[in-house]
This record gives structure tokens, sequence and C-alpha cells, in this order.
């Protein structure tokens, strides 16, 4: 039936085909309790914002009464809500992203100017304006080979080679905004060499050099202070630094020597943030190689440069939405490697290499938007070759 107006007939008996509702004694539409009324559309007023963890209905719309800003769900990810600003306000409401929007960060390494010298220190370099880095604190040690890590307010950097054959275990964490020193905040379960991956709520460190089990895979929790548990493994042993990466997801390996046969492996490994489970095999880097550097962008898995029968220039690039084999993208500036694994970061928009051996102190970035060679946008602030650091970004 075609509606064109309501008669008041139709008002009459609700067992009728085409009736509305029974009218009572009086004549008029009787009372509804507002228990009897769901999915009704509409506004949640609250004093204050939603959070990632409000968990409600993608389309939800969530007023702040005090602030007056609205803002929509548009994913509704358990526990990691998106709510998009659409008042007249700015800011989305998100889980941060492994990816920074201001500063990379340089931590510890190895300088050469005449000699070759362990650092400890934590330098920063800018993500919207191309400019040297500048020294803004230290680490509790110097160190090389650490494996990288963050928070949404800290930096950390665990692990790693200290002095002569000796690694460490120390976890240091250091604020993002006060720039202070790093203070020794836990251990891993075992001195080594590592690389760092990042699900932010938990750091991991995926092993490499000088460990008695090149394979473990292991996490510490960024929301409170202590030490990192063994929670898995690789696919294989890794007697020398690899790629690390991060998606939302998975934390990734890229490349390294293979401890068993002493050969160049050119494979990549990923495994779950979700569930404590060993690695499993997502593709292969386009030629086996160590000492890469390592960057993420929200879709795609990189690693720059590293070393198989001297030093490389290659940017390889793989998907993070499927298993699959990486290809070549574009080039270094030069050949370069002792990246650490971490050397590296990571904006929205493009992945930063920062020192390297044998040629350089620049920081160059390559675009994650288009495929191609990576630009010289400044210098380390040591105006010095420094290489085996590890990287993060806010």
């Amino acid at each position: 039936m075609t509606l064109t107006k309501v008669d008041i007939s139709m008002y009459e008996d609700v067992s009728g085909a085409n009736n509305l509702v029974k009218l009572d004694a009086n004549a008029k539409i009787p009372a509804g309790a507002a228990t009897n009324l769901t999915n009704l559309p509409g506004v949640i007023k609250s004093s204050s914002d939603p959070t990632i963890s409000s968990n409600k209905a993608v389309g939800t719309q969530w007023a702040n009464t005090t602030s007056g800003e609205l803002y929509v769900c548009t994913d509704a990810t358990a526990g990691e809500n998106v709510w998009t600003n659409v008042g007249a306000g700015t800011g989305d409401i998100k889980p941060a992203a492994f990816q920074g929007e201001t500063f990379g960060y340089h931590m510890g390494g190895y300088y050469v100017s005449g000699s070759w010298t362990l650092t400890n220190t934590i330098q920063k370099y800018s993500f919207t304006t191309d400019a040297n880095a500048t020294d803004v604190s230290d680490l509790t040690v110097g160190r090389r080979f650490a494996g990288g890590g963050k928070s949404a307010t800290h930096g950390y950097a665990a692990g790693g080679h200290t002095e002569g054959p000796v690694s460490g275990n120390e976890i240091d964490k250091f604020s993002f905004a006060a720039g202070s020193n790093a203070t020794d905040v836990g251990d891993l379960t075992t001195p080594t060499w590592c690389v760092g991956q990042a699900s932010m709520t938990y750091n991991y460190v995926t092993r490499g050099g000088l460990a008695s089990d090149n394979r473990k895979i292991e996490k510490y929790a960024v929301a409170s202070d202590g030490n990192a548990s063994d929670i898995a493994n690789m696919t294989f042993d890794h007697s020398s630094m690899h790629a690390g990466c991060s998606s939302a997801t998975y934390g990734y390996t890229g490349g390294s020597q293979d401890n068993n046969t002493a050969g160049l492996g050119k494979g990549i490994d990923k495994f779950a943030f979700a569930s404590d489970a060993d690695a499993t095999d997502a593709g292969d880097l386009t030629n086996g190689r160590y000492s890469s550097g390592g960057n993420s962008s929200e879709t795609y898995g990189y690693c720059t440069g590293g070393y198989q029968s001297g030093y490389k220039n290659i940017i390889d690039k793989w998907p993070f939405a499927s298993d699959a084999n990486a290809t070549d993208v574009g080039d270094l500036l030069g050949a370069i490697g002792e990246l650490g694994g971490n050397n590296s970061s990571s904006s929205l928009t493009y992945g930063y290499t920062a020192g390297g051996y044998p040629d350089t102190n620049t920081i160059q970035k390559h675009s994650f938007t288009t495929d191609g060679n990576s630009t010289d946008v400044a210098n380390l602030y040591n105006n010095v070759i420094n290489g085996n650091a590890c990287g993060t970004q806010i």
C-alpha cells in the first residue's frame, strides 16, 4: 500500500493489517514506557571526550558538553576505537601509531673520529623541517646494536653491545617531552644484540649477534616498568643483525645471517602481537644481507642498505596486508651498512635512515607514498660517521 495520508481510522484497531496503534478509552494514543524504546539514533552527551576503549558502534556520535566538540566513531575495534572530530575543533581520538609525526630519534651506536668509540648520545631530528639533529640526552651506557622501542610518551633502547665482547641486558627509557637522560627500568632475559618492534602495548626485541640463542623473541610492557619475558622463536637463528619493522598487528624481521649455516638469509619473518606464538615465514628480500636498516609505513615494511660481499644501497619493501616477497623500489644515497637493524625511524610519510658505515653521518629519507630514491635532508649532530645505533620516533 502506498501511504499518502494518515486517517484517524488507521488508529482504531491494532489488529488490522493497515492500522498503526490502538487508541485508549479517551481516544488518545497511549503512553509508552521509555524502556520499550530501543535502537533509537541519537548523540551520546558527556562532559568528557570518548576514549579508544569507549567501544561503541561505528557511526555513534559523541558530544562533549564541556568543550562542545562532536565526534563520530569511525573504527570500533575493541580497545582501539577511532573517534573522528566532526565539530569545529581539531584533533581525532585514536590509538597511538607506530609512526611518528614530529621527531625521529637516534640512540647510541658508535662514531668514527680517529677510532671507533661507543656513544650513549640520544639525538633527535625533525620530521616537519629538514634540519640537523641535536643532542638531547643520554642513555645509561654507551651501546650499539640495541633494540629501539616506544610508547606514546617515551622512547626505549634495550640490550646491545656495550664493551669488548660484552652485551647488555638493560632496558633504558627516556621521556619524549622532558628531554631528560634515560633510566634503567628493567632487563632482557639474556644480554644480547637485538632489533626492536612495537605494538604500543608492548615493545619487542628479536635477538641477533652474540646471544646464546639467537632465535628468541622477547617482549616487555610499556604501561609499567619491568623485565622482559621470552615468548616465542623466529624461524632461524640470527648470527648478525636484521631489519626490524612493525605493522599494527605484527612484528617483522628481514634478512640477517643464519647461525646454523653461516649463510646470508633473505627471509622475512613475522610474528603476531595478539598471541605469543612463533614467527612464520612471510616472504623473502630481493637478496640475502645483514646489517640493514628497517622502516615501517602503515602498509609496508622496508629494508634499507646492508652488507653482502660489500655494502648495498637497496631499498626493499614488502606488504603488510599479505605474505609476499619484497621488491626493490629505490636506492639510498650510497652503499652503506652497519645500520644495526634500527638506524632508522619512520614518520607517517617518510622512512629515515640516519648515519651508517662506511661513509656517512647523513640523515636521508625516502617516500612512503611514491617509490623512489632517498634524498639528503640533514646531518647527525656530531658530524662524524655514526653507525649501529637504534631508532624510534614520536
